[in-house]
């Protein structure tokens, strides 16, 4: 069995045929899809398809790009959402300053908020970062230390691509790396940033419909592909394809606390 931790499928480019990719992944042995939120309505589709499909789960949260229209009853929704039981984490949220820097402030209000309520909640975190590293660990620093319930933070650094000192915060943190097509490409350096992080500390995602692994690279990206992930970082720490997803699916059912 392998967990798929980060998939976007309520999106556009499955629209065609969704169904017939949710059992691709089911059988290419990926038989639980967690479902990240981008917005508000992104919740209430990911939702509908966690009722319809078995296996399915989702998360709650304004994505960093969005919180520039976002308001404070768009966060309201999301805090109620987080008491349904489909809802397993707070996500995915985090800082993006690479498309827009005019909104850096709101971003990072935003980013504190989710930080404490998965505390609150008692639920992983799962953490979007593009070019804002050091932002995202002292923000993730502060807000751990400054709650009287810090130490219940927990999560995954999504979608981890290095460099090595951020895969050594995010564990410091209490933070699993999430690992996708990246880690496939031939001329990433992601093989040497993980080399002597722990394999219980690691979780497989495809952020589908982005980053196909390197098979599919450049074309839509889907579940279905996430053993190409595990037979890669299975050659990168030498192990089996079997102790790689028994290992990571292990972790990912601690983390989420799912069956």
């Amino acid at each position: 069995m392998l967990i798929d931790t980060h998939a976007h499928i309520y999106l556009p480019q499955f629209d065609e045929d969704r169904e017939t990719m949710i059992y691709r992944a089911f059988e290419a042995g990926v038989t639980r899809i967690l479902m990240p939120a981008i917005d508000v309505k992104s919740i209430v589709s990911a939702l509908a398809l966690a009722d319809q499909y078995e296996g399915l789960y989702v998360m709650s949260a304004i994505h960093p790009s969005d919180v520039k229209e976002a308001t404070d009853a768009d966060f309201e929704q999301i805090v109620a959402f987080c008491s349904h039981p489909k809802v397993v984490a707070v996500g995915e949220s985090g800082l993006d300053y690479y498309w827009d820097r005019t909104f850096d402030e709101k971003q990072q209000d935003f980013f504190r908020r989710h930080i404490r309520l998965a505390i609150d909640q008692n639920l992983p975190l799962i953490i979007h970062n593009r070019e804002a590293s050091e932002d995202v660990v002292r923000l993730l620093q502060e807000e751990k230390a400054a709650h009287p319930n810090g130490d219940a933070l927990r999560g995954i650094f999504h979608c981890f691509s290095g460099p090595e000192w951020l895969a050594g915060a995010a564990l410091d943190l209490g933070f699993h790396l999430g690992l996708g097509g990246v880690l496939t490409y031939k001329k990433s350096s992601l093989p040497q940033d993980i080399a002597q992080v722990p394999l219980d500390r690691l979780v497989l995602e495809t952020d589908a419909p982005f980053l196909a692994p390197q098979p599919r690279r450049g074309k839509r990206n889907e579940p279905a592909f996430v053993p190409w992930i595990a037979e890669k970082l299975a050659e990168v720490k030498g192990l089996t394809f079997h102790e790689v997803a028994r290992i990571t699916t292990q972790n990912a059912v601690n983390l989420f606390g799912i069956d």
